[in-house]
């Protein structure tokens, strides 16, 4: 099989699961939004799981190249203004390029919900936020303990959805409606400053 044409069609897949949601994720839908003949789909991945599989093996893989690419800048947060200003634009993200992606990402975490065989696929994603959060909060010369490294990250990822819904009702009372001062209150709450 060609493999460009497969990552067409898994690409394809995360733009129909962010457009259409989980009920929306067919193989007719993908070949529409691939621009491929009817029947595409299917002939590379047979069943809905095979379909789901491969999405979540490309969201993966996605993950793991754009974590790569981070990587292979070397830049670290410098302080907390700094961190701050990394955690921003990771939420920035979230409603704008990162949109699709995302909501990609949460319409597969509930499947994974009912499909423990999904869910072994998307844990590397998590697992690695918690620890590249870690790192990210140790590197701008936080106190970090993995709780409270996990503490900042499940923040992050609580304000996901509320992002991706984008109800201003919800922002505000979350406090996302301000995304600086967002993310220096939650450093604030989990890492005090000295008011000395």
């Amino acid at each position: 099989m060609n493999p460009e044409r497969r990552d067409r069609l898994r690409d394809a897949a995360i733009e129909v699961l962010a457009d259409a949601g989980g009920r929306g994720l067919t193989h007719r839908a993908v070949d529409t939004a691939a621009e491929v003949p009817p029947g595409t789909t299917k002939n590379y991945f047979p069943t809905r799981d095979a379909l789901l599989r491969a999405v979540a093996e490309r969201c993966l893989e996605q993950y793991r190249e754009t974590a790569a690419r981070l990587a292979a800048t070397g830049l670290g947060p410098s302080g907390r203004d700094g961190l701050a200003a990394m955690l921003r634009a990771l939420l920035e993200n979230v409603a704008g390029p990162g949109r699709p992606r995302l909501l990609a990402y949460l319409e597969l975490q509930a499947e994974a919900a009912r499909k423990p065989w999904l869910s072994a696929i998307l844990d590397p994603i998590a697992t690695s936020d918690f620890a590249g959060f870690e790192l990210a909060q140790r590197a701008a010369g936080l106190p970090a303990t993995p709780q409270r490294a996990a503490v900042v990250t499940l923040a992050l990822h609580a304000a996901i959805p509320h992002l991706l819904a984008n109800g201003p009702q919800t922002l505000t009372a979350a406090g996302l409606d301000d995304l600086d001062r967002f993310v220096h209150g939650l450093l604030q709450a989990v890492y005090p400053e000295d008011p000395t």
